[in-house]
């Protein structure tokens, strides 16, 4: 990589915080649909709380992204590589905002609410309805298996850079500037 820059230590900071915690959002929202065991009451209201924690942080590294400079690709990369990561990073940024609206706007529907770690209760955003509540419910889980889609891609994308090419790509989000 031609250019020795990093990403700011607020931007690695987010991106390994919503890693962690969206990695473990999505493994235990697949988890809940597939068991009836006691803890699942207590998983989903975790799996709200988190889940809104998460659209906080998404709207914050956007808000982030925009005031920041991200370091460029080198040069040398193929086009079809450039358009790839441009193509995956709005992927992730577009579920990392749908998945919590979805779920959101899924509890509405079924006339529910969502308390966020028993502090507050977000408003309800529509009205109990069971067509919207289908629609949502198929759209969350749907943007659920892309969205693991599209980490795998990413982190199979900054392995390649990191482990073969060797070209830096992955220390711009690794590694303070020396």
């Amino acid at each position: 990589m031609s250019v020795n820059k990093r990403y700011s230590a607020t931007s690695r900071l987010l991106h390994w915080v919503m890693a962690l915690l969206l990695i473990s959002m999505l493994f235990l929202g697949l988890s809940m649909v597939q068991s009836l065991a006691v803890w699942q009451l207590e998983a989903v209201a975790l799996h709200k709380s988190f889940g809104f924690l998460a659209l906080v942080l998404v709207i914050i590294r956007l808000i982030n992204k925009a005031l920041s400079v991200a370091p460029e690709l080198p040069s040398e990369l193929p086009a079809i590589q450039h358009l790839a990561a441009s193509v995956t990073h709005i992927g992730l940024y577009a579920a990392m905002i749908l998945m919590p609206l979805s779920g959101w706007l899924m509890q509405n529907a079924d006339g529910r609410v969502v308390q966020v770690f028993g502090l507050f209760t977000l408003p309800n955003l529509l009205d109990a309805n069971i067509k919207y509540f289908a629609f949502f419910r198929e759209m969350h889980g749907i943007v659920a298996w892309v969205f693991l889609a599209m980490i795998f891609m990413h982190i199979s994308a900054a392995l390649y850079h990191g482990l073969i090419k060797q070209d830096g790509v992955i220390s711009t989000m690794l590694r303070a500037k020396k």
